[in-house]
C-alpha cells in the first residue's frame, strides 16, 4: 500500500464533494432564477447533485473497466444512505417522514432496488437494461414536478423555501458567478472521479480484496458524503422533511440514472459479480422495505430507529470484512445475526407498527 495511493484517495474524495457542493449550489441558484419552485428544486436538483459523485465515479468505473467498483458504489451508497445517514440524522433529532414518501417513493425505491436484482440475475446490466434504468429515472423526475405541484401541505412548501430560495439584485453577475460554480463543480467531480477510481483500485490489490468491496465500502461511502452533510444538517436545522427526501430520492436516482448511464457508456454493460447477486443486492433491497414500516410508525424515525440503522450498518460492515478475510468468526456471526437479531428486529417492528395502528384506530373512534 503506497503513500501516493492514500494521497489520491483522499485528494479524490475531497474534491467529490467540493465538486458536488459546487454544482448543486449553482444549480440550484440559477433554478431559483428561472422561476421553478423551492420544492421542485430540492425534490430533484439537490437529489441529483448530491448524487453527482456516484454518477461520475460509476460512469469512470465503467468506461475505465472496473464494473465492480461501479456497481458497488451505487449498491454500497444505498445501503450507506438509508442505514448510516438517516440512521445518524435521526440521532441529531427524529425525522418526520412525509405521507408522500410513505405512499409513493418508499414503494418506488423497493420497487427500483426489486428490479435492478431482476435485470442484474443474467449477471450484467446490458445497454438495453441501461436505457430501460434512464428511462425510468426520467420518467421519476416528470413524476416528481408533476407531484409538487399539487404539494397542498404549506409546512413542506415552507420549509424548502427557506432552504432553496434565493433572490439577488444582481442578475447578470449572479448568472455568471452561479455558471462558474457548476463549471468548476463538474471540472473537481471528473478530477476527483478519475483520482478516486485509480487509488480504490491500487488499494484493492494492495489489501487483496475485490474492487467490489472496495466499492462497497470505501468508495461509497466517500461518494455519500454531500447525503450525509445535507441530511445531517438538515435535521440540525429541523428541516427534517428535506433529511428524509433527500436520502430516498437519492437513492432511486442512484438505480435508475447512474446505473442506467454506466451501463449505456460501456459497450459491454456493467458487470454483476455473483455475490452481489447473491448477498449486497439483497441486502440492499432489505434496507429498502425495512424502511416502509419504520417510516410508517408514527410518521417518524425515532432516536432508537435510528440507532437501529446505525446498528445494522456496523453489523454490514463488519460481515463484509470478516467475508473478505476468510475469518472463522464468521460462521457464529452469521447465525447470530441471521438467527437472534433479524428475527427479534422484525418481531419488534411488527409490535411497534400493530400498536400504531390500534392508536390510529382509537383516535379514529374518538373523533
Amino acid at each position: 500500500m503506497s503513500i501516493q495511493s492514500i494521497v489520491e484517495l483522499v485528494a479524490g474524495l475531497v474534491l467529490l464533494v467540493l465538486g458536488a457542493e459546487g454544482l448543486v449550489r449553482g444549480a440550484v441558484r440559477l433554478a431559483a432564477m428561472l422561476g421553478i419552485s423551492p420544492l421542485i428544486i430540492g425534490l430533484t436538483i439537490v437529489a441529483y447533485g448530491t448524487s453527482a459523485p456516484e454518477m461520475f465515479v460509476s460512469l469512470q468505473s465503467s468506461l475505465s473497466g472496473n464494473p465492480d467498483i461501479a456497481l458497488g458504489n451505487v449498491v454500497g451508497s444505498n445501503i450507506f444512505n438509508v442505514l448510516f445517514i438517516l440512521g445518524l440524522s435521526a440521532l441529531v433529532t427524529p425525522l418526520i417522514v412525509a405521507q408522500q414518501l410513505i405512499r409513493l417513493d418508499v414503494p418506488i425505491m423497493i420497487g427500483v432496488s426489486l428490479l435492478l436484482q431482476l435485470l442484474s440475475l443474467d449477471g450484467v446490466l446490458s445497454r438495453a437494461d441501461g436505457v430501460f434504468l434512464f428511462m425510468g429515472g426520467i420518467g421519476y423526475t416528470l413524476f416528481l414536478i408533476w407531484q409538487s405541484r399539487k404539494e397542498s401541505n404549506a409546512e413542506v412548501q415552507e420549509e424548502y423555501a427557506q432552504e432553496y430560495s434565493f433572490t439577488t439584485t444582481k442578475p447578470g453577475l449572479q448568472w455568471v458567478i452561479n455558471l462558474a460554480f457548476i463549471g468548476g463543480g463538474l471540472l473537481l467531480l471528473a478530477l476527483g472521479s478519475n483520482w478516486l477510481i485509480s487509488s480504490s483500485t491500487a488499494l484493492a490489490q494492495s489489501f487483496g480484496v475485490s474492487n467490489l468491496i472496495i466499492g462497497l465500502t470505501i468508495v461509497a461511502a466517500g461518494t455519500s458524503l454531500p447525503e450525509l452533510a445535507t441530511s445531517v444538517v438538515a435535521s440540525f436545522r429541523g428541516e427534517r422533511d428535506i433529511a428524509v427526501g433527500n436520502v430516498v430520492g437519492s437513492n432511486i436516482f442512484n438505480i435508475l440514472a447512474v446505473l442506467g448511464v454506466a451501463a449505456i457508456a460501456s459497450p459491454t454493460g456493467v458487470q454483476v459479480a455473483s455475490t452481489a447477486l447473491r448477498f449486497d443486492i439483497p441486502v440492499m433491497i432489505a434496507v429498502a422495505v425495512i424502511c416502509f414500516p419504520i417510516f410508517f410508525t408514527g410518521n417518524l424515525i425515532s432516536r432508537w430507529e435510528g440507532l437501529l440503522f446505525l446498528g445494522y450498518y456496523a453489523a454490514y460492515t463488519v460481515y463484509l470484512i470478516l467475508a473478505t478475510t476468510r475469518n472463522e468468526t464468521l460462521p457464529f456471526f452469521s447465525t447470530v445475526l441471521g438467527q437472534v437479531v433479524i428475527p427479534l428486529t422484525v418481531a419488534t417492528l411488527a409490535v411497534v407498527w400493530w400498536q400504531d395502528i390500534r392508536r390510529s384506530r382509537r383516535s379514529a373512534k374518538a373523533e
